[in-house]
């Protein structure tokens, strides 16, 4: 009897099992979704694939040739033209102006975050609003005071003058990014550090910051990416050409190479390598920080 007691509740449990595995077994392939995502591959990699073949091709190759076809005698030539042309110079001038954008950026966002998550008080509420106030306002509709406030500084045609105001429009969307996340992180852990006679300042580092760390890279490289292909600031705010960043220089690269697509490809090519790099080594941060709430 003992035998048979102890199979019977197992039996239900093993059919539900058997009938769960049919179940999926039977379920039918979305070759409709299948067929979209491989459509939508296509879409995304052929342009990047005629950028990528043509900046391998010399100039008769790329005008007596299929555009799609690989270059038969693949050259380098082009991103050595582009490299002679102060390509480098252009590359750390966006260099700086992105780190020096996006690292002060995160650190003033991360902190006001969480003061308006921990702190109480008017200030606190008035300063969300001034927050998204500041998502409001266009990039477009301020730039005529920004070059105003520049220009009075004595900062125009500066790195420093691509600096700030990028700051300043990083600010808004990070701040209510990370207040978000950190609304998340349970206050008996903030609680028990607090007894353990921990500080606030303590607490923000130690605590808050390993815990959103997914959202911190994730606005980090919003923000990076914002300002590298930022052209408006640099258009209109810097003039001589050593304080160039590369959205500008492509444009002055595409009057001065007018004829040579391929040259102009490579410099394409050349800008955008950084952000692959980047988005390799924090992928895994990115990813987690963007789906981050979708299994609660």
């Amino acid at each position: 009897m003992a035998i048979v007691t102890d199979a019977a509740p197992g039996a239900p449990a093993q059919s539900d099992e058997r009938g769960q595995r049919k179940r999926l077994g039977r379920r039918t392939p979305n070759f409709l979704g299948g067929l979209g995502g491989w459509v939508w591959l296509a879409l995304i990699i052929l342009p990047i694939y005629y950028v990528v073949i043509t900046s391998l091709k010399n100039q008769a190759g790329f005008f007596g040739s299929n555009p799609l076809a690989p270059p038969t005698e693949p050259t380098l030539a082009n991103y050595r033209t582009v490299l002679e042309a102060d390509f480098v110079r252009y590359f750390a001038n966006s260099v700086i102006v992105t780190l020096g954008s996006v690292i002060p950026a995160t650190a003033v966002s991360f902190m006001a975050a969480y003061a308006m998550v921990r702190g109480h008080g008017r200030i606190i509420a008035s300063a969300n609003t001034l927050f998204l106030m500041g998502l409001a306002i266009p990039l477009q509709a301020t730039i005529i005071p920004i070059y105003f406030m520049i220009t009075r500084a004595n900062l125009y045609d500066t790195l420093l003058a691509l600096i700030l105001p990028s700051i300043a429009f990083a600010i808004p969307i990070s701040v209510l990014i990370l207040s978000n996340f950190l609304r998340d992180v349970p206050r008996e852990l903030f609680e028990s550090m607090r007894l353990d006679g921990c500080s606030e300042f303590t607490m923000m580092w130690r605590l808050a910051l390993p815990l959103v760390r997914p959202a911190v890279v994730t606005i980090a490289i919003y923000n990076a990416l914002h300002v590298w292909n930022g052209f408006l600031f640099p258009l209109i705010l810097t003039q001589s050409p050593d304080k160039r960043v590369l959205p500008l220089s492509l444009w002055a690269f595409q009057d001065e190479f007018t004829v040579n697509i391929p040259a102009v490809l490579a410099a394409v090519v050349l800008s955008t390598l950084p952000l692959v790099v980047l988005y390799a080594l924090a992928r895994r941060q990115l990813v987690s920080g963007l789906t981050a709430g979708f299994n609660k």
